[in-house]
């Protein structure tokens, strides 16, 4: 197949079974692997899918400034997005991002405005929230809030498990924004009832950036927009170092160069493995490794990747 533009490449990405890790033999372990889309990341999704609807809708005129807070994966992707549809692009990042983060955005023109690190994503959040009602003139897409974000799941990434993988029990992956959880899962449940949707997120006062510990006070819009409460059927604590070292046991005994959220859920995917007699666990590579190499959560001593974890946004 030949596309006719990169925009076509997002979705349909590929599984593989990595059950060699997982510690039930009776427990298969699915890898779907999103880092294959053409910008890296599961946020291709909804970068497409928020700015392809936003133009259809009127939201988003030719030409008009798009503002858009992110750690890096769905910037990168709405900057690449935007740049080749000629809208500039206002991405707010913490300064604790990876130096490959920023550097991406910088290839695909995003002009990068950061906010303190010590404040993580909700930081970029609040500021981004308060330059979009200063500049109405530019479009404020909000992945947080955006029905597209998950919309993009329930039609895409929730199919292509179900008709790659059937024989899915359990699904498995961060809380972030919630768009992948809450989209991929409603849909898995509506054709499959039977399958367990479980979330991953970090200790309580522990950061895990890019995933998100509900209790902690900021609740994404599109959790209860999309009953979330109701469609999770478990959250599961993962702690930064055993992120960081499922990471590494995914490249080093797979072959999988992912990132750390990936390592995360696939250590959510391997307790889950662990408390069930039989099934088969699907969880989200949302990304590869490649854009982290600078922080050394592959390389350095497990305790110096951990503490790095404190001040590094590695997600």
């Amino acid at each position: 197949m030949i596309a006719t533009n990169v925009l076509e490449l997002i979705g349909n990405t590929p599984m593989v079974d990595v059950s060699r890790l997982s510690p039930n033999p009776r427990v298969r372990i699915i890898a779907k692997l999103e880092s294959q889309n053409p910008f890296g990341s599961v946020k291709d999704r909804i970068a497409k899918q928020m700015i392809l609807q936003a133009e259809l809708d009127g939201t988003l005129m030719p030409g008009q400034t798009i503002i858009e807070p992110s750690s890096g994966n769905t910037g990168i992707a709405l900057a690449a997005i935007a740049q080749s549809k000629g809208h500039p692009i206002k991405i707010l990042m913490p300064t604790s991002v990876s130096v490959e983060r920023r550097q991406m955005l910088e290839v695909f023109g995003a002009e990068v405005i950061f906010t303190p690190g010590e404040e993580g994503s909700n930081g970029a959040v609040k500021r981004a929230m308060a330059l979009a009602a200063e500049h109405p003139e530019w479009c404020f897409l909000y992945q947080y809030g955006n029905e597209n974000n998950p919309r993009a799941h329930y039609t895409g990434t929730g199919p292509e498990i179900l008709r790659d993988c059937p024989e899915i029990t359990h699904f498995v992956a961060g809380l972030g924004t919630s768009g992948t959880l809450m989209g991929t899962g409603t849909f898995l449940k509506e054709h499959k009832p039977t399958v367990k949707v479980i979330a991953i997120e970090p200790p309580l006062g522990e950061k895990v950036e890019g995933l998100r510990n509900l209790d902690e006070g900021y609740v994404p819009p599109l959790f209860d927009a999309w009953h979330g409460q109701q469609l999770l059927d478990r959250k599961r604590v993962v702690r930064p170092r055993e992120s960081i070292e499922w990471t590494r046991r995914l490249v080093a005994e797979c072959g999988i160069f992912a990132g750390i959220s990936s390592g995360a859920a696939l250590a959510g995917a391997a307790k889950v493995a662990s408390e069930i007699e039989q099934g088969v666990i699907v969880f989200i590579v949302c990304d590869g490794g490649w854009k982290y190499l600078s922080t050394g959560a592959y390389t350095d001593d497990l305790d110096a990747a951990e503490a790095k974890a404190e001040t590094i946004i590695y997600f």
